[in-house]
Parts: structure tokens; C-alpha cells; sequence
């Protein structure tokens, strides 16, 4: 019964809060004002403290621009825990354009929607992603390209560091920043979170987003560490192969730190 009342409470703050911030945030899009890049973050502050995630940051996000930020993919969560730390925006795939309050909360981040199966958009979302960089946003990749089962990374598409590429040309010096990011899930309630629990927070994708969503809820208490690694340059003369071994790398190393033990 206390579980129940505290989502429902919770849930009653989250809309309250969404109302309040709405027209404003619509107002930002419609003259593309700097508010709608900062108000997001404010909304998933409050989401994550409804949702119980603990966030623990270590390190900082690079004060440096254009900045792109690779981070590893484990959950829906990760647009939570990363937009309650930095204004950013998201790269996602088409389909999340229409999932219900999901695709509506995405168009209200101004995130970048990319169809990687249609080639012949690909040269305009490459640009777009390339534009918002050298507006000077902070643009969120996640390179695995989908999500894992929060117990390792997964490969990245060095497909997927083209935006980078293409932004070069435009980019003060000639350089764009890439930061890697690592997301960890570590606990639950204050005790570690181990790998036959960790596919709790994490989600694969082969499970209903609803009911994950309301077990997440019911926990109440699930520790997240951020780490922010050292950035990597992009350049004319940079290996975009090269380059993602690199970031994959440094991601892979701080995940494992946080993850050793748990």
C-alpha cells in the first residue's frame, strides 16, 4: 500500500511539474530560445528522484565545444541519468518518434531522429547532428546502437562517429571534442547490485517498457555512477576507426571499474 502511494504521489509531481514546464519549453522550440536546451534538464531531475535513481557523478562534462558525448546504453534510464547531469540532446533511431510519452517527451528535448536503414537521408541527419554541434549543444551518442544487459559494452558502430567527421569542417580550430561517458547501475537500496540483478535496471529491450518501468519504481532506491572520461579529439587528419577504438576503450575501462565486484 505505502509502495502504491508513493508512485501515485510521485506520478501527481511528475505531471504537475510536466504542465508547468510545457508551454514554456514549447515557446524555446518555436524561437529556438537557449531555455528549451536548459529545461529539460530540471525535468529529469525531478523524474529521477521520482523514479528513486540515486545519480553519482564523478568527473565532469568537457567545458570544451562542438562536444559529443559517447556513452554506453543499458536502458531507457540512461536518458534520465544523463539529462539530469548536463543539458543535452539525444541522438535516437526513427521508431522513438511515435512511442507513446516516450516520442512525445524526445520532440520536446529537440532530439535528433536518424533512420539508419534509409541511406539516401543519411548525408541530411549526419548534417543536422553536424549543425546542432557547431550551435554549440552537447549531443548524446550512444554508439553500441542498442541497448545492453548493463553487465558489459558492446561494440560500437564506428558508423555512427560520422556526425563528427562532418562537423569538423565547421568547428572553431577544426576539432570536435568526443567525451566518453560510462553509465553504470551498481545498487539497489544501498547494497551492490550484482550481475543476475543488474538486468533489472538495465533493460535489453525484450521486456514490456510498462511493467519495467513500474518495477523500477517500486524499488525506490537504485544507485547509478556517472563517470565523465578524458575527451578525444576529432580532427581532419583523425581515423574515424581509429578514433571509436579509442573512446570504446576508455568507456569499456570505466564500466569495468564501477562494475569489478558487483
Amino acid at each position: 500500500m505505502i509502495t502504491w502511494l508513493r508512485l501515485a504521489i510521485g506520478l501527481i509531481v511528475l505531471v504537475t511539474v510536466t504542465l508547468v514546464l510545457l508551454p514554456i519549453q514549447l515557446v524555446g522550440l518555436r524561437f529556438n530560445l537557449k531555455i528549451r536546451r536548459r529545461l529539460p534538464r530540471l525535468w529529469h531531475r525531478v523524474a529521477c528522484r521520482v523514479l528513486g535513481l540515486k545519480v553519482r557523478v564523478h568527473g565532469t562534462p568537457e567545458p570544451s565545444r562542438p562536444l559529443l558525448i559517447a556513452a554506453n546504453h543499458a536502458s531507457w534510464k540512461d536518458i534520465m541519468v544523463l539529462g539530469s547531469v548536463a543539458d543535452v540532446v539525444y541522438i535516437a533511431k526513427a521508431e522513438v518518434r511515435g512511442w507513446p510519452v516516450f516520442g512525445l517527451l524526445a520532440r520536446l528535448q529537440a532530439t535528433i531522429f536518424v533512420e539508419r536503414e534509409q541511406r539516401q537521408k543519411t548525408g541530411d541527419q549526419v548534417d543536422e547532428i553536424a549543425r546542432r554541434l557547431t550551435d554549440g549543444e552537447i549531443v548524446v551518442l550512444f554508439p553500441e546502437g542498442t541497448t545492453s544487459d548493463g553487465n558489459r559494452l558492446l561494440e560500437m558502430k564506428t558508423s555512427l562517429f560520422g556526425a563528427a567527421a562532418s562537423a569538423v569542417p565547421h568547428a572553431p580550430g577544426g576539432v570536435v571534442h568526443i567525451q566518453p561517458v560510462s553509465i553504470a547501475y551498481t545498487g539497489v537500496h544501498g547494497m551492490a547490485m550484482g550481475r543476475f540483478h543488474r538486468p533489472l535496471a538495465a533493460w535489453p529491450g525484450d521486456i514490456e517498457l510498462l511493467p519495467h518501468l513500474l518495477g523500477v519504481a517500486r524499488e525506490g532506491a537504485v544507485d547509478v555512477d556517472v563517470d565523465f572520461g578524458e575527451r578525444v579529439d576529432y580532427t581532419r587528419a583523425s581515423n574515424r576507426k581509429q578514433v571509436s577504438r579509442e573512446v570504446e576503450a576508455r568507456i569499456r575501462a570505466m564500466l569495468g571499474a564501477r562494475l569489478r565486484g558487483r
